[in-house]
């Protein structure tokens, strides 16, 4: 049973820690509205915003930012 509980909590572990990683580094400030979006790009970001959708709604509660999948126009 301790070796499933580890096998999760790693697993938890990496999903943030890749959201987080992620997150950093695609963050972009809208001229229209001043406001700062996690962008996910066109050609892969539609899979990623569905599976980190669950962090992204606790992201959005804790801090204000908001996601974007694919550049503003």
């Amino acid at each position: 049973m301790s070796r499933t509980i580890s096998f999760v909590v790693v697993a938890l572990l990496l999903y943030i820690g890749a959201y987080a990683v992620f997150r950093q580094s695609h963050v972009e400030t809208w001229e229209r509205d001043k406001q700062a979006y996690v962008i996910f790009p066109e050609a892969y970001g539609r899979p990623l915003y569905y599976a980190w959708r669950p962090l992204s709604y606790l992201d959005t509660a804790m801090t204000g930012m908001q996601h974007h999948i694919g550049p503003h126009r």
